[in-house]
């Protein structure tokens, strides 16, 4: 049995919306403010942007193919954990910026657009191009540590990506509103509990090259209680890539990782509770 690749359809929405809605704001802009002309740009920047991504995607899966098996893990548990950080401050700084993303993006379209004609290709490739790159990282990270194959990984980005567009077509037509900062805090929780499973993936890939000590010191083994093979076993895995047979590195990695990191997001994102408006205080009574 095949879990659904939660985890990695999630990563390709979550980045995919923040494309998507990228895009939308640079078109929308350009064609209120009579600029259809430099669309055209934009697009180049996109379509570099795209190519850039699947190039890394490949680099990932294919390139390490060569190496020896104590390399392959080493170099897998590095980029583990370099995606988490990643991931981490995507997470933290999308919550942060989702108001103001499109005053910002305005006026670097105006600064580009009275710069040379590869200006504005250049603001929609960075743009888009930070997204593509974290996210094939943090894709290939993900299906690594939740054993999935690079195909099943594959499929549950890809989907998650063309939900993104398909919402993002809607945002721009005026039929899709959603709450942006309620939709990003949501997926933001999500998303950290699956990256501590990729630390914690990534600590266990690098005692497996010699990196780091603790191999078969075991926290827990609940392989009994809870197989691989069997369908719980399989959806904890796919979902928070829980191991049954955690070290105690991975472990205290994790624990250290999700506790703070979730209290941080949790108490940057939470909504302000309405005060309640002052009475105006009575004014002194006149003297008779």
């Amino acid at each position: 049995m095949t879990a659904f690749p939660l985890g990695n359809y999630l990563i390709g929405l979550r980045e995919g919306l923040e494309a998507s809605l990228v895009v939308v704001i640079l078109i929308a802009y350009l064609v209120k403010t009579d600029r259809r002309h430099l669309l055209p740009r934009i697009w180049g920047g996109v379509a570099a942007a795209v190519v850039l991504s699947l190039a890394f995607g490949a680099l990932l899966t294919f390139g390490p193919q060569s190496l020896t098996f104590q390399a392959q893990e080493g170099l897998g548990g590095t980029l583990s954990i370099i995606a988490v950080g990643f991931v981490t401050w995507m997470v933290f700084w999308m919550a942060r910026h989702a108001r103001g993303l499109s005053g910002e993006l305005r006026g670097k379209i105006d600064t580009a657009a009275e710069g040379g004609r590869a200006s504005l290709v250049v603001v929609a490739f960075l743009a888009v191009g930070r997204e593509g790159l974290e996210t094939a990282l943090f894709l290939w990270s993900a299906a690594q540590a939740t054993g999935d194959s690079e195909s099943a990984g594959l499929v549950g980005g890809t989907l998650g990506i063309l939900t993104a567009v398909v919402m993002g077509y809607f945002f721009y037509k005026g039929v899709l509103k959603i709450n942006l900062a309620k939709f990003f805090r949501y997926t933001g929780v999500i998303l950290i509990v699956v990256a501590a499973g990729v630390l914690s993936y990534g600590v266990h890939d690098l005692q497996e090259a010699g990196i780091l000590p603790g191999l078969y010191n075991l926290a827990f083994d609940v392989s009994n209680q809870v197989p691989a093979s069997s369908w719980y076993g399989t959806l904890l895995k796919g979902t928070v890539n829980f191991t049954p047979n955690t070290t105690w590195l991975q472990a205290i990695a994790w624990l250290l990782y999700l506790v703070p990191t979730m209290t941080i997001f949790l108490l940057r994102t939470r909504t302000p509770r309405p005060t309640a408006p002052v009475a105006p205080a009575p004014s002194p009574a006149r003297a008779h």
